[in-house]
């Protein structure tokens, strides 16, 4: 007779999954914990932007698991999971290993949702993960040095179109951020800026509608025009086919074409197919097929396993699909699996939404905080990284990433060496800014943290 498998598998290494695991290791965990990811490094989604243009670098944008995991016992497998067996609780690898569980985590996000598109998945960059960030670059360089060589203006136009599609908050910060880097970018190789177009296509008639950030709809409508390179936005257009050198779509029953090399796919996600194909009815799951789960983060037929992030949605809460959710989930799902463990009932999840952060170009945000009030412009932006900071999984990474961001941010970014007096005084009100952001950050973090145990 078999002896019982005493180990929790966590399957996927995002923040609901990494969160999961660096809680149970600080929490001092009585069983062995595993966490698979097919990649090698951690991405932190809210900042990939910040490491597409060079804001921020590779360490604190999509540092590798094994660093983030040293010394925490947790034990990191790189690998595909190939099939799930809730009923033999067992994970089946790509490699052909495959792991027994008695507690299973799924956390395994969702993927890019092309909608029956055509050539959509073919043609278009996703904006996801570190790889896609890395072949957009690659991309938008090759176009660039071919348009400098072509003499053809309407082959040239082309080259310098980008078209984002999807005018939610992804798409929104996608094409700000495109606005303002790539006029200096092509400028610097010799270029003219100027005939560089970033278009964002939008099926609605409003961006930003029904998302999380719709509060900021204005400011961002107002500050996507104030870009180093305005943004042209067409509403009301859906698109229906993307090819190599161009995109397609209907607007008022006519379909247009717009000719551009470079198409960005920012237009939803989709349930990650092992989530899909996994043994659950239709009616214990959402609407959008994913898996639903009890206050206690635990699936409605497997109560072994538990499930957060984009891949589940808790049973009569509706919850925002954002970083800071999903964290808070890794919180929650750690805390019970270890009161499981130890013979106590697990706890549901409380949540709390400490507002919204929305990127809108280099050194430039919008941001609504707890829903009390607004702040725009750089102010914003230091918010929003410093709270992002807050949020870096380790304290070690959290503190080399904020001490690097704090010495690019205020003293490269602001403070000249060959100007003196005034220069110097905003350079190190912005320093102060910059550290009071973090502290603030941070203490409303550790605010909301002692409140979360008090209501428990």
């Amino acid at each position: 007779m078999n002896s019982p498998v005493y180990q929790t598998v966590i399957l996927g290494g995002g923040f609901t999954g990494l969160f999961t695991a660096l809680n149970l290791a600080h929490e001092h965990y009585p069983r062995s914990v595993i966490l698979i990811d097919k990649d090698e490094h951690f991405c932190f989604k809210p900042l990939l932007y910040e490491y597409f243009d060079g804001e921020m670098d590779t360490f604190q944008v999509v540092p590798r698991f094994s660093e983030l995991l040293r010394g925490s016992g947790v034990i990191f497998v790189q690998d595909t999971v190939q099939s799930i067996d809730l009923h033999q609780q067992e994970v089946q690898l790509a490699s052909g290993n495959s792991y027994k569980y008695s507690n299973l985590v799924l956390a395994l996000g969702s993927v890019t949702g092309y909608h029956g598109v055509e050539g959509a998945k073919e043609n278009a960059f996703p904006f996801w993960m570190r790889a896609d960030a890395i072949a957009l670059d690659r991309h938008l360089r090759e176009c660039f040095q071919k348009a400098l060589k072509t003499e053809d203006a309407e082959e040239r136009q082309k080259l310098l179109t980008v078209v984002v599609v999807g005018g939610g908050a992804s798409g929104v910060e996608m094409a700000a951020t495109l606005a303002d880097f790539l006029p200096h970018w092509y400028g610097a190789l010799g270029g003219n800026a100027s005939e560089i177009r970033v278009i964002i296509l939008n099926h609605g008639q409003k961006i930003l509608d029904g998302d999380i950030n719709d509060p900021l709809r204005p400011i961002a409508e107002n500050e996507l025009q104030k870009r180093t390179l305005p943004i042209e936005i067409i509403k009301g257009a859906e698109a229906t086919a993307v090819r190599q050198n161009a995109v397609e779509y209907k607007s008022n029953n006519q379909v247009n074409t717009l000719p551009t090399y470079t198409t960005i796919w920012t237009a939803g996600t989709s349930v990650h197919p092992l989530i899909q194909n996994l043994p659950i009815p239709q009616e214990h799951r959402d609407r959008h097929n994913r898996l639903l789960v009890t206050s206690n983060m635990q699936l409605l037929d497997f109560p072994e396993v538990f499930a957060g992030g984009d891949c589940a949605a808790v049973r009569d809460n509706s919850l925002p699909p954002t970083a800071q959710v999903a964290y808070q989930q890794g919180t929650n799902i750690a805390n019970n699996l270890k009161a499981i463990a130890t013979g106590e009932d697990p706890k549901p999840l409380r949540v709390n939404i400490r507002g919204t952060l929305l990127k809108l170009g280099l050194n430039d945000a919008a941001a609504n905080l707890f829903n009390a009030f607004e702040v725009v412009g750089e102010p914003a932006h230091l918010i929003r990284q410093a709270t992002y900071l807050t949020l870096l999984p380790t304290p070690i990474h959290d503190f080399k990433a904020t001490t690097e961001w704090l010495d690019e941010e205020i003293f490269h970014h602001h403070l000249d060496p060959q100007d003196t007096g005034k220069k110097v005084v905003q350079a190190v009100e912005l320093v102060g800014a910059g550290v009071v952001s973090v502290l603030v950050a941070r203490k409303l973090l550790r605010m909301l943290g002692e409140k979360d145990k008090r209501e428990e």
